[in-house]
Formats: C-alpha cells, structure tokens, sequence
C-alpha cells in the first residue's frame, strides 16, 4: 500500500528535524574548544560559530524535501559540506544527509542518475577527506566506499522490487479487465444465440399457425372438416411451439446442464418439410450426395436456416408460390439450397430491412465460417444459399 504525498512530507519532516537537530548536537559538544572530546583533525579543526552552524543546517535539513527533489538537493548540500571541510570546521551530520539522499535518488530515481548520485556522494568524500590521509587509514577510506555501494545496491534493489511489485498490480488489473471483457462477451453471445433461437422458435411456428388459423377462418362454414384439422394442427404446433421455449427457459433458469430434448438437426428436415406444405406452402425436398454425420453446431444452425427461410416463404411468396429445399453434401461443405418462386418480396422490406431473422441466419452461418447469399432469384422469386465448411471437422 502506497504511502499518502502529506504522509511522506511529515515523515520526511521528522527525519530532518531529527537529523539537524543530531548534527548541531553533535557539533556542539564535540568541536575544538567545547571542553569534551576533541576529535581528528580530519573532522574540524576550528570551533564552531554561527557560520558553521549555518552550514550545518544547510546540509541537513533540506531533507524535508528529499522524495520531491532528491538530485538537486544532493548536489546543492555538497556545497556546503565542502565548505565545512575545506575551513576546517566540523561537518557534522553531512556525510549521513548525503548517504540519505543518495539512498533515495536510487530509490526513486532510473540508473543513470542514481549512479550519477553515487559519484558526487564519492567525489565529495574524496574532496574532503583527501587532504586528512595521515588521520584516516586507507582502511577507513574502504569503509566509507563499502557504506556507499552497500546503500546504493539497497536503494536499486527497493527500486526494481517496487517496480517489479507495480508491474504485478498492473499485470493483475488488466488480466482483470480482461476476464470481465471476455465475460461481457460471453454474456452478449449468450443473449445473442438465445434471441436467435427464440426467434426460430416463435417466428416459424406463430407463421404456421397464423397461417392455417386464417384458412381455418375462412373453412369454418364451407367445410368445418378441413377447418377442424387445421385447428387440430394449430394445437400441436402451438404445444411444439411452447416445449421449445420451454427447453430455452430451462436453459435460462439452471446453473448446471439443463434437462432438455435434443436439437433438431438436418434428418428433422422432411418432417419441417410437412409442417410447411400443410400450412399451404407447396414444398420440395432434395437430398444430394452421401449424407454423413454432421457437427452438432452446424447440424442446428443449417436446420435454423432452412426453417427461417420457409417460414419467410410462407409468409410473403404469396399462396400460390412453391418452394424447394436442396441439401448436397459434399466430402468438405454442406451447402444448403432454399428458393421460392413467389412474388419476390425482398427481405429487405421486413422490419425497415433489419429484421431478427436475416439478421439470426447471417450470425448462424458465419460462426462456423460458412458462405451466405440472400436475394432474388434470376427467374423470380427469392432464394437463399448457404455453404458450411466441414473441413478437418
């Protein structure tokens, strides 16, 4: 969890006011002529004034302002501290408000700087600690570099760690993204394939029956013979109607497989066939090649298709009008054949152009990447034509 700007300004505060506060503490009570211990000529050599003091703060209590300006503020509190070495006055805490400094210019900052920040922190040292070899052995000179390199590597390390734990979060949040996009998708097929199903369902059953209700009408009185059978068929198209939504329900209403009768395939083809012609479409039915099994998928979605486009013909061919269906299996495609020879009423003028149906037939056939064209035939009436791939199915 990320640590607030205000938060980090008070911490960062605290460690300023603290580390200034250790410094003038530091210098007052071990400088030349403070009566206690008197320290190597390497660490002052004249007694403090308001002048040093100055410097000292000047060193330290820039780190209030580290996170913001770490780079700058390093450079700028070298000045003083050389200025500290260089009139023998004693630094202080400057050499641990650099080491700190330098921490966070590694930790913040990209490699070139921070390695950059690591060799103003030496050059400086040098600076000042050179001309006091005799007090300080090579081996203190050794210690000094340890330290630096060891909080340089600490601060990189903290650097990539936090970097590598941000990519994580990152990573996370998209795959996130991601699932609930894919998810959406799901759902929107989901709702897609069940509007395509109910609307094979209700469209092509609701056409028949309105259809034979109309001629049931008009046979009442002529010949209450032929109007009862066409009501007899209106009541089992209208209980086949209701057991397929009722399976589409089911679907809906269950978490786990639905309990549901199988889908109509290509074989239920001539009893479709009966439905259509005894609604009063005249329907023929041709059957080509080796019939093989099919997928399931393609098997339903070719079935749709012919039942849509039937049902199309029965509802603006005109009653006079024939259909034909041709299925040709072939050993890589199915294709599928169906054409009337009615009044050539272009499925365009169905719902403004927009209608569910063509809409259902052009999303059935190029999920499995079939080829489809809807149109008028040459001689007249309308005709649709569908090609299902079957290869290396």
């Amino acid at each position: 969890m990320r640590t607030s700007p205000r938060r980090q300004l008070i911490s960062d505060s605290v460690l300023a006011v603290v580390v200034t506060a250790s410094s003038l503490l530091f210098v007052l009570s071990t400088g030349p002529g403070s009566g206690g211990w008197e320290p190597p000529s390497a660490f002052g050599t004249r007694p403090a004034d308001w002048f040093s003091l100055l410097l000292v703060v000047s060193c330290t209590l820039p780190l209030v302002f580290r996170r913001r300006w770490p780079f700058l503020l390093l450079l700028a509190t070298t000045v003083p501290a050389l200025v500290l070495n260089g009139m023998g006055y004693h630094p202080g805490l400057a050499d641990f408000a650099a080491v700190i400094l330098l921490y966070t210019v590694a930790t913040l900052r990209g490699l070139a700087l921070s390695v950059l920040a690591a060799v103003v922190v030496m050059a400086g040292y040098l600076a000042g600690a050179l001309p006091d070899t005799h007090e300080l052995g090579w081996a203190d000179h050794a210690v000094v570099v340890v330290v630096t390199a060891l909080v340089w590597v600490v601060g990189r390390t903290i650097r990539l760690r936090r970097a590598y734990l941000g990519e994580l979060v990152d990573r996370a949040d998209r795959l996130e993204r991601a699932r609930e996009a894919d998810t959406r998708a799901a759902r929107a097929e989901e709702r897609s394939r069940i509007a395509r199903e109910l609307h094979d369902v209700v469209a092509h059953h609701v056409s028949v029956m309105t259809v034979q209700a109309a001629a049931a009408r008009t046979m009442l009185e002529k010949d209450p013979a032929v109007a009862r059978d066409a009501l007899v068929s209106i009541e089992e198209m209208g209980r086949t109607a209701m057991a397929e939504m009722r399976n589409i329900v089911g679907v809906l209403r269950t978490d786990g497989p639905a309990e549901r009768g199988p889908q109509p395939g290509m074989d239920d083809l001539p009893g479709l066939v009966d439905q259509m012609r005894e609604a009063g479409l005249t329907t023929q039915l041709w059957l080509e090649g080796e019939t093989r099994q099919l997928p399931p998928g393609v098997d339903l979605a070719a079935y749709r298709l012919v039942q849509e486009a039937l049902t199309n013909s029965l509802r603006h061919a005109g009653p006079a009008a024939r259909a034909w269906v041709t299925v040709r299996h072939e050993p890589s495609e199915l294709m599928v054949h169906v054409e009337d020879d009615g009044r050539g009423l272009v499925l365009k003028r169905e719902n403004g152009g927009k209608g569910h149906g063509l809409v259902g037939i052009k999303e059935r056939v190029a999920l499995y990447g079939g080829v489809l064209r809807i149109g008028p035939r040459p001689g007249g009436g309308f005709e649709v034509r569908a090609r299902f791939p079957l290869k290396d199915r």
